[in-house]
């Protein structure tokens, strides 16, 4: 993985503070939903994951370094809780993601209807970002949940990472999609490819697993995550068969259609039910995280459809 492509003086900045360029980190006064503070923030918790070649594994923890994502921190969760409603119903906010929209105006709704072959490739580069990851920010919960609520993630988590079987991890499985699709499968290949709200969307479950203050919003954003993706990934099942897709395109989503259906009452009744049983305060945190992520995903699906629909490319570098 090398460092990306800079995007504004402050992608620039820890990018070049992380090649050994530059000790200068600039103050963080940027669009927090912009292309510059999302490269920069990604940048920075991409040291959590894989890290970078040639980059010091020390910077992981750098106090400098830190105290400037804490500050792009501040401004993303700043803008989320001004862009979202708020409350504690949570058995209302959970109750509106299994709402089918009547004009089915999303991603998998338009690939499923009148899509073009070079419009799921693009889909798929755009997710490369987020699946690639799949399910490892959601890990860093587990020490902070207890009981039931402990148990019933790491059950779901496991089936995440394939049961204990390499080749079944859903990471895997979407390297096996691009493959089948014809495109690259390194880890972030397309990462200078993709917009801000791709970013945006990764950087959120990475933000809220980084924080044990957040934990509350990270099970509400797998919540979500589960919740939606049995009927897209049915609607992307019909996408790909209009093109006669390889099989590990389709089976990429027939999979998530299975398992995540049963995820959605395992996320319900016993890891939010149980964590909001031990921990009641939690429960406004938890509705934040459902709607941030339904917030950032709009913004997304916003973002590739009119692109789309004005017949241009939705990335930054057609593949």
């Amino acid at each position: 993985m090398k460092l990306p492509e800079p995007r504004g003086e402050l992608s620039a900045a820890v990018v070049d503070l992380l090649a050994g360029t530059s000790k200068v980190l600039p103050e963080v006064d940027h669009d927090p939903y912009g292309e510059d503070l999302q490269l920069a923030l990604h940048t920075a918790y991409e040291l959590h994951y894989r890290g970078f070649h040639k980059v010091d594994p020390e910077w992981e923890w750098d106090p400098d370094l830190l105290r400037t994502r804490r500050e792009m921190e501040r401004l993303f969760l700043k803008a989320l809780k001004e862009d979202v409603p708020g409350g504690a119903d949570i058995d209302e906010v959970l109750a509106q993601l299994l709402v089918e929209p009547v004009d089915g105006g999303g991603i998998s709704h338009f690939l499923k209807d009148q899509g073009e072959w070079w419009h799921v490739r693009e889909y798929f580069v755009h997710r490369s970002i987020y699946h690639h990851k799949e399910a490892d920010p959601h890990i860093w919960v587990v020490p902070r949940l207890q009981g039931r609520a402990k148990a019933a993630l790491v059950a779901v988590e496991f089936d995440e990472f394939g049961g204990g079987r390499a080749e079944r991890l859903h990471s895997q499985l979407y390297v096996d999609l691009l493959a089948g699709a014809g495109l690259e499968t390194g880890y972030l290949h397309y990462l200078n490819e993709v917009p801000a709200q791709m970013l945006a969307v990764v950087n959120l479950m990475s933000m809220f697993g980084l924080h044990r203050a957040l934990r509350g919003a990270l099970v509400g954003h797998f919540a979500a995550a589960e919740i939606t993706t049995a009927p897209s990934s049915q609607r992307m099942v019909k996408a790909l068969s209009r093109f006669d897709a390889d099989e590990a395109c389709v089976h990429f989503y027939t999979e998530h259609m299975e398992a995540d259906a049963v995820h959605e009452q395992v996320m319900r009744r016993d890891v939010i039910g149980d964590l909001l049983d031990r921990e009641p305060e939690l429960t406004e945190s938890v509705v934040f995280g459902v709607q941030a992520t339904e917030l950032l995903e709009g913004r997304f699906g916003e973002r590739v459809l009119s692109s789309w629909r004005d017949g241009r490319s939705s990335l930054h570098r057609r593949t």
